[in-house]
């Protein structure tokens, strides 16, 4: 059985969004098509509280992007995104919800960020994440979303850690940075991962059932 994990395809992660992905808003067509040819389809969201540590606006005089140590963990300071309940937290109004089954919140606790799908950044605390995908007897999981060299990186980082057989979709992600995508997608090979396109999925999968 195997899953797809959409990770934070949210407005504020788009162009026009507060922390904007480059061509962040092309994937979303490509991750609707994917959707039928797994298992189970699950979302992740960034859902940060006004309040939240890893926002430069809350540090008196930092700038967004500049580096700190927040109990004890690297912290780069980012623009205020992703508010709980507000628009720029909704996920993107073109991504097909409907086999969407489950939707898992993160960087809802103000002291601590949340990149990975599966844990707070000093995995502390888990989401639930990994054991509903467990549940649902899932072996492999698929990643893609916003950003690729931040939350898709570690989300597949930690997808590996909890033994599932962990493979990054390159054309269905879109990184902060090029030079940090290609660093991350270096490490989640050492460490076991596949990266792949969405053209081996499309061409060599079983096609979908019509519904």
């Amino acid at each position: 059985m195997k899953a797809l994990l959409l990770i934070d395809v949210q407005n504020d992660f788009v162009p026009g969004g507060a922390l904007a992905v480059p061509e962040g808003n092309e994937i979303v067509a490509l991750l609707n098509q994917l959707q039928p040819y797994f298992d189970l389809v699950v979302a992740t969201q960034d859902w940060h509280p006004a309040n939240h540590k890893s926002f430069a606006a809350n540090h008196a005089g930092r700038q967004p992007f500049e580096e700190i140590e927040l109990h004890g963990l690297a912290q780069v300071l980012w623009p205020v995104h992703c508010v709980q309940s507000t628009p720029g937290a909704e996920l993107h109004p073109e991504l097909n919800t409907n086999q969407v089954e489950a939707i898992f919140r993160k960087g809802t606790n103000p002291e601590i960020d949340s990149y990975s799908g599966f844990y707070d950044n000093g995995h502390r605390k888990a989401t639930g994440l990994a054991a509903y995908l467990f549940g649902r007897s899932i072996a492999s999981v698929y990643v893609a979303g916003l950003a690729a060299d931040y939350c898709v990186y570690f989300t597949a980082k930690d997808a590996l850690q909890e033994g599932f057989d962990t493979f990054l979709i390159e054309d269905a992600t879109r990184p902060i940075s090029p030079e940090g995508f290609e660093r991350a997608k270096a490490d989640l090979e050492n460490l076991g991962g596949k990266i792949i396109s969405s053209a081996e999925l499309l061409s060599h999968e079983k096609a979908p059932q019509p519904a």
